[in-house]
């Protein structure tokens, strides 16, 4: 499940695009410096508080107060709401390959069915949350397990193309092209190699279900970490090989994958037999990723907050224990996000626009993680735990900190626009939604306590 969250082969494509072959030496520094000790301070946090089900909620709440608990379930929670939107698309995106066998629905697809098909996306699979149990883990492992096969598929197929002669698209290669270029455009992008690299956090509330939680947790988050690596860089080396580094197509970040799969096929001389095959498992994949956005995150949201922040109508769960309510104001809040997006100019832009948009407010609320790490090895008699990340506490409480700059730094960076040339129309438009709808989500989230305290004084004037 938390590999399901954390990488698939569109992660890879999408800083491919944005870096080119020199988004290798930032997986590497990334992976070494950041994502190894982020896995292992959510190992600790995860073991420290086994017998709690809300995850980074619970983390922030019992280090700091209520408040602050409530602040993380709603940033989290929100943060999520354009990652649902983004994988709903990449499921309308699907089956438009599956269809017609290439890219041709964007040509003919208007912003507004494109919204819509996306929003029905969601209506389907609060059916499904709601009627069958036990979806989320049976759509996990095949979902994941498929991505993660048709990943390793590909890097193999791609050393097979060279064995048999194939060419390299991104010749010639020399040492300088694994050097990623520092200037703005960089930076802007750092915040999507945190986003496609984290999440595991979102698979805390359901440690408590693990035979063994405190061994088996850290475990699964080592496992996951290396799994990742292992396909983020060998994956960027192998689209190396079919994408011509120095002129990449424009709609990359929506098409590639498909793309990636189609090309390989036609050089080993199986049609497009490679690329159905994909198209299927990206469709497993994302359902499966979708299922879990909207059960784990409107669990972490309703569930582990109390009356005190929550209007009750929020609080009522079903017969099954699902809080349907909040998976309502999870779809309407979609639907809020897709109409800002339908003003872009056409289908393309909405995708990359919404993907950027993950890579400054996931990282914001991934701050949370270190916060709550450091606050734990601040009061490490309070929180004992059978697993400790790093045994000196100012050594870790330093690379916590380290953490926490550098997800804040590339939170902030990835406000600029990434797609769009500088001071263009559409540059300006995306950077004034990219200020804008973060502002608007955090608003949102002040006024639901303020509900819920009104509910609470007429109940009280009532009696």
């Amino acid at each position: 499940m938390a590999f399901v969250n954390v990488i698939g082969f569109d992660d890879i494509i999408y800083n491919f695009k944005n870096q080119g072959l020199g988004v290798i030496t930032s997986w590497i520094v990334l992976f070494a410096l950041y994502i190894i000790p982020y896995g292992l301070m959510v190992g600790q946090l995860g073991s420290t508080f086994d017998d709690e089900g809300g995850g980074l909620t619970t983390w922030v709440r019992e280090t700091s107060g209520e408040t602050l608990g409530y602040f993380t379930a709603w940033t989290y929670w929100v943060a999520s709401i354009p990652y649902v939107v983004d994988t709903a698309n990449s499921v309308v995106v699907a089956i438009g390959w599956l269809i017609h066998g290439n890219n041709s629905m964007e040509k003919h697809m208007s912003n507004v069915l494109f919204s819509l098909l996306t929003f029905i996306i969601f209506v389907i699979f609060i059916l499904i949350q709601s009627h069958i149990q036990h979806s989320i883990q049976v759509l996990s492992i095949i979902g994941g397990g498929a991505m993660f096969l048709m990943t390793i598929l590909f890097v193999v197929l791609t050393g097979v193309d060279l064995l048999q002669g194939g060419a390299i698209s991104s010749a010639p290669i020399t040492p300088s092209v694994f050097v990623p270029k520092f200037n703005l455009h960089f930076l802007s992008t750092i915040g999507l190699l945190i986003y496609a690299t984290s999440g595991s956090e979102l698979v805390a509330p359901y440690v408590t279900r693990m035979k063994n939680p405190k061994k088996d947790f850290p475990k699964a988050i080592m496992l996951m970490t290396v799994m990742a690596g292992f396909l983020t860089i060998f994956g960027s080396l192998s689209l190396g090989v079919f994408f011509n580094h120095y002129h990449l197509p424009v709609d990359l970040k929506m098409n590639g994958s498909f793309y990636a799969f189609q090309i390989v096929g036609e050089h080993l001389g199986l049609g497009k037999t490679m690329l159905y095959a994909f198209i299927v498992a990206q469709l497993l994949y994302m359902f499966a990723l979708l299922a879990l956005l909207l059960d784990a995150m409107t669990r972490i949201l309703v569930s582990d907050t109390g009356p005190k922040y929550m209007p009750s109508k929020l609080l009522k769960v079903n017969r099954r224990g699902i809080p349907i309510n909040g998976y309502i104001m999870t779809s309407s809040l979609c639907a809020g996000i897709l109409l800002l997006g339908v003003f872009l100019p056409n289908m393309n832009e909405i995708f990359n626009w919404l993907l950027n948009l993950n890579g400054i407010v996931s990282p914001f609320v991934t701050c949370w993680i270190f916060f709550a790490f450091i606050r734990v090895r601040q009061k490490k008699n309070q929180f004992p735990a059978s697993y400790v990340f790093i045994k000196n506490d100012r050594l870790a409480i330093l690379v916590g900190g380290w953490c926490f700059a550098v997800t804040f730094i590339a939170a902030t960076m990835g406000v600029f626009p990434q797609d769009v040339p500088f001071g263009s129309g559409p540059y300006w438009h995306e950077l004034t939604l990219n200020i804008i709808t973060p502002i608007i989500m955090v608003a949102i989230g002040c006024i639901l306590p303020l509900i819920a305290r009104y509910e609470q004084n007429k109940t009280l004037g009532k009696n």
